[in-house]
């Protein structure tokens, strides 16, 4: 069965590939001294990352690569399939790779060798005050809304995503307004859903990926928009840790950025809270790892 994975481009791009059995690389070798922190980003994914360097990861890449004493270089390519093989995989004969990290996998993602989470979030419902919902505060408020304002809703998701699972085990299906991840437009990002139709009525409500919820919701003045964190219940897994790739094979590499998430958890996660993220504690880790 294949995990469903929690960041928006991931659910759909990364998690289809998964699906196509893509073969995990040859081992590679560490490299010479590095002479940058060199970074695989979308250019077009807030709040995770941007050309302008405005997002959570180019933040933690940021504070990385200044521990490192190196400047901080960017390799774009939209985050749709085959992202992992024309970023982190990719390589000219006689060239080197463009990069060398990703900075936000979710852990257990096979195509990378991956890094020790950073952090645990969760998907979260989000709704503008003033339509109706006020005063939902949790999942089991929003469950025990009137049915008949309940089957008034359009609740925006993403396919592929736990928020369908969700909606069909609470006979919420009609209220879904499906959007589609796999979206070619460059100029298209996750967070088009709060931004553009929940905040301008189009939507009632959305379900969407933590992170971007949380950003969305604190960047948007009017209308004023309320995050409700999800819980996983039996069926439908809603929160997923997330951690950092590297390439198979770069052991010491692997092991400074696993170094680095650890001499940097408090920074990391202060910049989490300024993005807005809602933030689940960590399980702990399994014994002898």
């Amino acid at each position: 069965m294949m995990t469903k994975l929690p960041r928006a481009r991931w659910i759909g791009a990364l998690a289809l590939s998964l699906l196509a059995g893509v073969a995990v690389p040859a081992a590679a070798q560490d490299a010479a001294p590095r002479k940058a922190f060199r970074v695989c980003q979308d250019p077009n994914n807030l709040p995770f990352s941007s050309l302008k360097g405005e997002g959570i990861e180019n933040k933690i890449a940021e504070l990385f690569a200044k521990d490192l004493g190196l400047p901080v270089e960017y390799f774009s390519f939209p985050q749709r399939l085959a992202f992992v093989r024309n970023t982190l995989r990719y390589k000219l004969p006689g060239a080197d790779y463009p990069c060398d990290i990703i900075m936000g996998v979710p852990a257990g993602f096979d195509q990378v060798s991956v890094t020790k989470p950073y952090y645990r979030s969760t998907y979260a419902l989000v709704y503008a005050k003033g339509k109706g919902l006020d005063g939902v505060q949790t999942i089991d408020d929003f469950l025990k809304v009137d049915r008949a304002r309940l089957d008034k809703l359009r609740i925006g998701i993403y396919d592929r995503s736990p928020a369908s699972e969700w909606l069909n085990k609470h006979q919420l299906v009609e209220q879904g307004v499906p959007y589609q991840i796999l979206n070619a437009d460059p100029n298209q990002y996750p967070g088009e859903i709060i931004e553009r139709d929940l905040a301008s009525g189009k939507l009632d409500a959305a379900i969407v990926w933590g992170p971007i919820a949380g950003y969305f919701a604190k960047k948007l003045q009017q209308p004023q928009l309320v995050v409700v964190p999800m819980r996983s219940e039996p069926g439908v897994k809603f929160d997923f840790q997330m951690a950092m790739g590297v390439r198979y094979g770069e052991r010491e590499w692997k092991q400074q950025i696993e170094g680095l998430i650890e001499k940097r958890q408090a920074d990391i996660t202060a910049i989490l809270r300024d993005f807005g993220v809602p933030l689940l504690d960590n399980p702990p880790a399994p014994a002898g790892r």
